[in-house]
């Protein structure tokens, strides 16, 4: 696999991620905050509320079929996205040292997070979707076999 940036480039992006989106640290041992705690509105009292950032590159070649697609989102998509339980998701880019680079940003608000990604990948327009975006992006090393975009850990929140 292509190497993508250098170590300095790597931590800007880091860096970058958790200064753009305010990625965020769960309070109390890593457990999930819940909606009260947080007073998020869109989200329910009582409901886990776990944030969620990734990174992964973007194809210099591809990134305006890219930008066409997210400018112009395919209704079944949004739609699965919320249904599963994806709330407040967002897609930034930069460039950095000539690279692009996207970083998400989603808070999940279900009981089950493998369960309803699972469903999201089952879906049909989400597959078609995904062939399209795919082939836009560049995995990050270290990105575990099977997913398309690296988690990043969340180590700062505030309200």
């Amino acid at each position: 696999m292509k190497r993508l940036a250098s170590g300095s480039a790597f931590l800007a992006i880091l860096i970058l991620v958790g200064f753009v989106a305010g990625v965020a640290c769960d309070r109390a041992a890593n457990m999930p905050a819940t909606a009260a705690d947080n007073e998020q509105p869109g989200v329910k009292a009582g409901e886990n509320v776990q944030r969620v950032g990734m990174v992964i590159g973007l194809k210099k070649e591809k990134a305006d079929r890219y930008r066409e697609l997210h400018a112009n989102p395919w209704p079944g998509v949004n739609a699965m996205i919320k249904k599963s339980n994806i709330r407040n998701y967002s897609i930034y880019e930069c460039e950095i040292d000539g690279k692009l680079y996207l970083f998400s940003f989603f808070e999940y608000v279900g009981n089950d997070f493998e369960k309803d990604m699972a469903m999201m990948a089952a879906d049909p327009t989400i597959k078609e979707w995904w062939a399209e975006t795919d082939p836009c992006q560049i995995r990050m090393p270290g990105t575990p076999e099977g997913e398309q975009w690296l988690k990043i850990p969340e180590r700062y929140h505030l309200d």
